[in-house]
């Protein structure tokens, strides 16, 4: 990978590649120094032939970059699309094409963070472009790459998020969006799990406190994901290891509600009794409530005098 204003990337190899070759003999020395540079450059998926200086235009430049991604030579594409976004007009209609193929050779390298930024910067500058809603779906894709595991560092994974939520904010009537929700409703799973698994840290460790911390954060912000029913139990476990019977009631009384046939959830809370049902109560200045008409007041009549 390069930086910006690099400007080609097709030559790798130091000036005496191998120090074999110059202890070879005087008439050999040169054909092996060209050998070893050829064989350098196809490691490096580059292709000699492939200059982005020998281009008098910028669209002529485009047309041999796309050639050269669709040959697969992902280089000679990151670095021609790389030059285009630099010396494109920002008003050219080859510019937000020329970021997206930049991210796409990137991803095609594995080269996932900058993927994800050539596809941001699509969206952020272009984003009443028809390739904006794709390049923010990319975007988060690329990032979710980044974070492969729940118990990794999620700062790839919360990048991912806020791509997602781009995407559906931004794009509400895109054909992408059922896609994105599904993935995103994978992601928020990945995020409930990590909670759910340093809860377990605390638990298992008699930190109860600490770990219905956690568990609570799983149900209130991932309430759909797979991982709050098992924030749910372990947090009724919890509550009876330190004898909140009245919270344990309430959590596996939500329990029971949301899961009436798991057997989990009868075993759990097979000891705790269920909540007392609320008592309607009167107030103290309420009259008394009676069967029939209430009864008028007595009237006493006083004698006119004379």
């Amino acid at each position: 990978m390069g930086g910006r204003g690099r400007g080609m990337y097709l030559s790798l190899a130091d000036a005496e590649p191998m120090a074999l070759s110059r202890v070879s003999l005087p008439d050999m020395t040169s054909s092996r120094r060209a050998l070893v540079a050829t064989l350098l450059l196809v490691a490096a998926g580059c292709h000699p032939d492939f200059e982005i200086t020998k281009f008098p235009t910028n669209e002529a430049l485009y047309r041999a970059a796309t050639e050269e991604f669709a040959r697969g030579r992902w280089d000679n594409a990151v670095a021609a699309f790389e030059k285009l976004t630099t010396d494109l007009p920002a008003r050219d209609t080859l510019l937000p094409r020329a970021h997206w193929y930049l991210a796409r050779a990137h991803q095609q390298k594995g080269e996932w963070v900058l993927a994800a930024a050539s596809f941001s910067r699509l969206t952020e500058s272009f984003p009443d472009d028809t390739l904006a809603d794709d390049a923010a779906l990319e975007a988060a894709r690329s990032y979710r790459k980044l974070w492969r595991k729940p118990a990794l560092d999620p700062t790839y994974g919360e990048s991912a998020l806020a791509s997602y939520n781009t995407l559906l904010g931004l794009y509400p009537t895109s054909p992408l969006i059922p896609s994105a929700k599904a993935e995103l409703s994978d992601l928020e799973e990945m995020f409930a799990q990590k909670n759910y698994l340093s809860g377990m840290y605390y638990f298992r460790r008699g930190g109860y406190d600490s770990g219905i911390i956690y568990f609570k954060d799983v149900i209130n912000r991932y309430p759909t994901a797979p991982s709050a029913r098992l924030a749910q139990l372990r947090l009724v476990d919890s509550y009876k290891r330190i004898r909140y019977k009245e919270d344990a009631a309430d959590a596996c009384a939500v329990l029971r509600k949301s899961y009436p046939q798991d057997a989990e959830v009868r075993a759990t809370c097979a000891d705790v009794a269920a909540p007392p049902s609320p008592v309607a109560s009167t107030p103290a200045n309420a009259p008394p409530s009676s069967t029939g008409p209430p009864t008028p007041p007595a009237v006493t009549a006083t004698p006119p005098t004379h």
